[in-house]
């Protein structure tokens, strides 16, 4: 089920890591908050998960897309708020 308290904590926790990610030269930290996104999608609500993930199926999965897919993450669940 998609609420706005599932929203708003997507939100948050997608913002922080974007904050850090878009900043690091760090692999090792960059791979961290990849892992870290990965295991939230899996445990976030499907129905919110789909919504921002606008059909694309690896979305916030795979790494070559990542840095595009968090920040479109952000923008998508910010108008959402």
């Amino acid at each position: 089920m998609m609420t706005k308290d599932s929203i708003e904590a997507a939100y948050c926790f997608f913002h922080q890591k974007w904050n850090v990610y878009s900043r690091s030269n760090i692999d090792r930290q960059r791979d961290e908050i990849e892992y870290a996104i990965d295991s939230y999608t899996q445990q976030m609500s499907r129905e919110l998960y789909e919504t921002i993930a606008q059909g694309q199926p690896d979305y916030l999965r795979a790494h070559a897309a990542f840095h595009d897919d968090l920040a479109s993450a952000v923008d998508r669940l910010e108008a959402m708020l």
